[in-house]
């Protein structure tokens, strides 16, 4: 290299533009020998350990160069540096080192085949021929330089300039550097611009308003799990119960002076809470790293890293395993669908638009203010998917719920003529997006066998859940909330108008098992002005109360999963509040109390009763009884399964109705073992009680047999046969007592 272009290079150097900075630092060994040039900003005097070799300062530059013999410095050395504060330092010289990233990895990455992105990119504790460190690796190909900032270097993106590889992946391994240090990237680019950028694949962050990440050590966490994983890796869910407690962690509970609370300060209180009540599944809303609380975590910046609002990676480890080691599952809700703006998150990394779109007709969430992933971008669809693998194996999470899924399905998402671009085809769909969600899908579950991922689809999408080799998406569940809606909707209407609307709750029938469906009253359902689930129902008090009991039994009853979002389990009055602690004190109330009562014996029939959940995607495991009824509003039903039945009676009224003949399928007596209108759970009492209801062999709503019961007002009860063996005892225990009576 000439002069003339050596100075040109130490000149961008100078101005840190140099986007190859290993060419002109470090060691450069030539004809006459071996050049040593570091370039340190705030040094004063720089010599080489190894030697004592005393570097020399290029005029008004912040350079330092020695030059020698090759037998007099080893390949690898340091340098002992005084700073303009005269404080003496000493580490190894990063640009004396080659390259850590491994040629096939970054081919991979550049494929979008890496699934474990996160062992390639962003800051790794690392070793290199024996010298520790951290190694540092981001993708930002329209970069013209790229730097490490943070405390060790006073944020000066002239101290730690990073080397590119073809695929626009940049490294630096940082001998020396310890964990729990805060950086960020410094992204200079092609025009100019400078952005600090936290690391996108950062394990930790600064607790929020601070933006940095943190270096992360490996974890040491010990599970003890196996049990849990071993068996869910054959758990026959579609045929198995599944009831989830949605979960926003910092207002679920929090500390006596409102103070956030630690992830095993949580855990306990919370697993206690889930068992009483019956609950299989906690669902998390977003506890990946977000900077705004009122965001409830959708407007994620840190895909890998668990919300440092509640401790440390590991503090979430321990809140995982102990849900585990307390037979109760965790899933994790998961936004792929957008990220925020903030200037230190992901939006235009590299001075260009990398991970979203350019145009903003494809790259942004007009209503939410928020940018869309390109999901045609290959590293873009690898940083994704290797998310989802990250805490379906990291921590062992059992199920990824992805939001906003039909944001990402259709192009014209919430967008007015001339606002969208059409596909390839001219057609409304994002086939890029469609493509990332079935790899998704086959990478998951192909790599965490018994892992559940659930999509919040609200249209008709076709095939959400059937396998992507039958042209589906491949989730294993979807959101019901065509249900969702039309259950809500009817039940807000006064009872006297509700029989003009019945086929809001029948209409459900006719498309309950084309997917695998969950039936979610979830945190969209009691906020931003949609009130409470209590009230949503119409009436006085007490018939809140006892809508909100029926609503229960109807949707514990009806085919599909189930989800419920806290505070609905104790029918909390007021609004939930991201930022105010649940109305835990109404349950002092017995209106309350007699709700939760019901939830939890709800949970137990649906765990208990294979009826209730065993056919929940097959059309065999459900028949109507009558859904005609309309002038009563009343819906009855069978849930069954194999040769197990229960009947279903459910009564959307205040007015009660006795003498009502339902048709059951078989002879023998019936017992109700459920009835939301009992005295424990705040209703009148009325219903059926212990009496044992005999099936008369008189056909009714064409069934071969039929009971006369009672339903209650605005209840809803579940009947049972008593099995033959309690017959049988109830009978000869009768027969004992009418001997002794005949003695007598």
């Amino acid at each position: 290299m000439n002069s003339k272009k050596l100075s040109a290079e130490l000149q961008k150097l100078v101005e840190a533009r140099h986007s190859d900075p290993f060419s002109i630092l470090g060691r450069q060994d030539d004809k006459k020998g071996v050049l040593v040039r570091a370039f340190l900003p705030h040094a004063e005097e720089v010599t080489i350990a190894e030697g004592g070799h005393r570097l020399e300062r290029i005029e008004g530059t912040a350079l330092f160069e020695w030059r020698g013999k090759s037998s007099d410095l080893p390949a690898r050395y340091r340098f002992i540096w005084r700073d303009d504060q005269r404080r003496e330092h000493i580490g190894h010289d990063p640009y004396c080192y080659p390259p850590q990233l491994p040629d096939f990895d970054l081919h991979l990455f550049g494929q979008g085949k890496h699934w474990h992105a996160h062992r390639l990119l962003g800051a790794r504790v690392h070793e290199c021929e024996g010298v520790a460190g951290v190694l540092f690796s981001v993708w930002a190909p329209s970069a013209e330089r790229a730097s490490v900032v943070g405390d060790f270097n006073r944020w000066d993106g002239r101290a730690h300039p990073m080397r590119v590889h073809g695929n626009g992946v940049w490294e630096l391994f940082i001998p020396d550097l310890p964990t729990g240090i805060v950086y960020k990237y410094e992204i200079r680019g092609k025009d100019g611009s400078i952005q600090l950028k936290a690391d996108p694949y950062g394990r930790r962050f600064e607790l929020r308003p601070k933006t940095a990440s943190i270096v992360e050590p490996p974890s040491t966490f010990a599970w003890s799990d196996t049990l849990w994983l071993d068996k869910r890796a054959a758990f026959d869910w579609q045929h198995e119960p599944m009831s989830i407690y949605e979960v926003h962690l910092g207002s679920w509970q929090r500390g006596p002076e409102g103070e956030l609370l630690n992830y095993r300060e949580l855990a306990p209180m919370l697993v206690d809470h889930a068992l009483r009540l019956g609950f299989t599944h906690i669902e998390l809303m977003p506890v990946t790293e977000h900077p705004y609380d009122k965001s409830w975590g959708y407007q994620t910046t840190g895909y890998y890293a668990p919300t440092s609002r509640f401790g440390t990676p590991d503090d979430f480890r321990w809140f995982v395993d102990h849900c585990h080691r307390n037979g109760i599952g965790v899933i994790l809700d998961w936004v792929p669908a957008h990220f925020p703006k903030d200037a230190h998150g992901l939006g235009r990394f590299d001075g260009t638009a990398l991970y979203e779109h350019e145009d903003p007709r494809l790259g942004e969430h007009l209503d939410w203010s928020t940018l869309i992933f390109n999901f045609g971008r290959y590293e873009v669809k690898n940083f994704l998917i290797s998310s989802a693998l990250f805490w379906l194996e990291e921590f062992h999470i059992d199920g990824l719920r992805v939001d906003a899924v039909a944001s990402m399905l259709y192009l014209d998402y919430s967008r007015n003529e001339g606002e969208w671009i059409p596909n390839r085809h001219g057609g409304r769909e994002n086939l890029e997006a469609i493509e990332f969600m079935r790899e998704l899908n086959e990478v998951t579950h192909s790599q965490v066998p018994g892992a559940l991922i659930m999509a919040e689809e609200s249209t008709s999408w076709p095939q959400v859940t059937r396998p992507t080799y039958l042209g589906g998406l491949g989730f294993d569940l979807k959101w019901n909330m065509g249900w969702m809606n039309d259950t809500l909707r009817y039940m807000e209407k006064n009872p006297i108008y509700r029989q003009y609307h019945q086929g809001e709750l029948s209409f459900s029938m006719l498309y309950a098992f084309t997917e695998n469906f969950l039936l979610p009253f979830s945190h969209d359902e009691v906020a931003h002005g949609k009130h409470s689930m209590l009230y949503k129902m119409p009436g006085d008090e007490w018939q809140r109360f006892a809508n909100l009991r029926l609503l229960y039994v109807y949707m514990f009853t009806h085919p599909g999963k189930k989800l419920l979002f806290m505070g609905s389990e104790f029918a909390q009055g007021r609004e939930w509040d991201s930022t105010a602690v649940l109305d835990w004190y109404v349950r002092d109330y017995a209106p309350h109390q007699g709700v939760e009562t019901l939830v939890r014996d709800l949970n137990v029939i649906y765990r208990s009763e294979r009826a209730l959940h065993h056919w929940d995607f097959d059309g065999s495991g459900f028949q109507w009884i009558d859904c005609h009824d309309a002038q009563n509003s009343v819906l009855t039903y069978l849930r069954q399964s194999d040769d197990e039945f229960v009947a279903v009676g459910l009564n959307f009224t205040p007015t009660p109705r006795g003498d009502y003949r339902i048709g059951v399928p078989a002879a023998g007596r019936y017992r109700e073992i459920v009835n939301s209108d009992a005295g424990v759970y705040g209703g009148s009492g009325m219903g059926n009680g212990a009496r044992e209801l005999i099936a008369e062999e008189r056909p009714w709503m064409g069934q071969p047999y039929s009971l006369v019961i009672t339903l209650p007002p605005l209840g809803g009860i579940v009947l049972k046969t008593i099995p033959p063996t309690v017959i049988q005892a109830t009978t000869t225990a009768a027969a004992l007592v009418s001997t002794e009576t005949a003695e007598d």
